[in-house]
Order: structure tokens, then sequence, then C-alpha cells
């Protein structure tokens, strides 16, 4: 299908932004999104282009975290950014996701501000205790992932608000990162995604994808739900926790 009409502004700086997105929808890779608007589920009257937004690619170490733009995308994450380990478990995360074409357009913040069940991202930085760093203008709000997500495509943004960056904490000595994810097929939707931190005198921080998005999981899941004892157990094991 061929989407309905629809008008293209670019945002050039953060003040501008709000009035921008007063009667339309911000555009970040558009790998989400553009589906959405061929089958006509999404009509917005008009788009706004981030990607010329200062700073929104930025990539840098700041207080004892990674700083990632939200305007990064899958393939230059998939191909290495901060220092090891943490390069390391976010290139295994951003390089299952769909087919290097879409990767190499598809953005981190995109992926979170849409917060698909299937999506690799909000899993990943659950479990490894991100945070985003929201942005209306030059007023800025930090929330933990946790918070930020809440629940299946919703997420804790504000009109006129879009997601600058996401910060993960260093992780400390010894640290380990397991992900799982069933699919298919290479490239496919995920049916299953969990990730697990396990840092060295902690309990194992795990985060799974359910039909309500990306949540934690408790220390001792339900009884009822073979499946989730299951994904659990082959996070922790490939953590090594």
């Amino acid at each position: 299908m061929i989407p309905a009409p629809f008008t293209l502004r670019r945002a050039a700086d953060w003040a501008a932004l709000p009035a921008l997105l007063e009667d339309a929808l911000p555009l970040g890779g558009g790998q989400s999104l553009m589906p959405l608007l061929a089958l006509r589920l999404a009509e917005p009257a008009a788009l706004v282009a981030l990607r010329d937004l200062p700073g929104l690619s930025e990539i840098a170490e700041r207080d004892g975290a990674l700083w990632i733009g939200a305007g990064v995308t899958h393939a230059r994450i998939e191909d290495g950014i901060g220092a090891t380990p943490l390069r390391d478990w976010l290139s295994l995360v951003a390089s299952g996701i769909a087919y290097r074409p879409v990767r190499n357009l598809g953005t981190i913040g995109g992926s979170l501000a849409l917060h698909d069940p299937a999506a690799d991202w909000p899993v990943a930085l659950l479990a490894l205790g991100a945070s985003a760093v929201l942005r209306q203008g030059d007023a800025r709000r930090v929330l933990p992932m946790a918070q930020f997500l809440t629940g299946a495509f919703a997420t804790a943004l504000h009109p006129g608000e879009v997601i600058e960056a996401v910060t993960i904490p260093i992780p400390a000595p010894g640290a380990r990162f397991g992900w799982c994810k069933l699919a298919p097929a290479p490239g496919a939707f995920a049916e299953a995604l969990a990730g697990v931190l396990h840092t060295p005198g902690a309990a194992p921080r795990i985060a799974v994808a359910s039909p309500a998005g990306a949540r934690l999981m408790p220390e001792a899941p339900p009884h009822d739900d073979p499946h989730l004892a299951r994904l659990r157990a082959v996070a922790i094991r490939r953590a090594g926790a």
C-alpha cells in the first residue's frame, strides 16, 4: 500500500522541536514507522526528521556510563562502540536485529520509542540497567528503563518530548552478560528474548520480552510458567552466572 499524504519537516535545533511536533510524529531511522505508514495503521499529518539535531548521534563515556545518542544506528553499535566488555555485549545484541540494510538505518532511540514487545533493545537495555535521557526543548529528564517502558507500544514520553540518548552504566569488574533470542529464522521477529547481567556479589538482573513489553523477571519465576523458567535458565547459563 501507499502511505497517506504527509508533510516532512526537519528539526535542526532542540528549542524549535516541540512546536514542530505539535501535530506530527518524530522520525528517526524509519524502520519501524514506515511499515506502519505503508499499511495506513498510522496516518500522521506530518513527520519531523530528527537526524539533524545536535548530538543525536554522539557516543561518549560520561560519569561512569556509556552515553549513546538516540540517532545511533544498530549497525554502528554492531561494529563496536565503547570499551569492552560493554562493546562486545552491545554488538551481540545489535547483530541479531533484522538484516544489515535495516541495521544501517534503524536507531536505538527509535526502537525504544516504539517499544515493540518483540524488539531487542528494550529487553537488553533493561537487563543492563540503562536509563533513557528524554528531552523537550532545553529541558531534560532521565528515567531508568524500568520506568520508561510502561507497556507494549507504550512509554513514558510526554507530548513534544523525544529520546535524546541512552546511558548504560559501565559494568563492574568481573560482570557477565547473557543474551538469548529465539526466532524462527535469521532476521525474523523474536518469539522469545531474555538478557541477564550478572555482577559479582549481586543477584542476576534478568529481563524478558512479554506480551506487555520488556519487563524484569523476579528471582523466582512463577511456578505456572515453565516457558519463563526455561528462558531464565538459558540466559543465566549464557552469562556464566
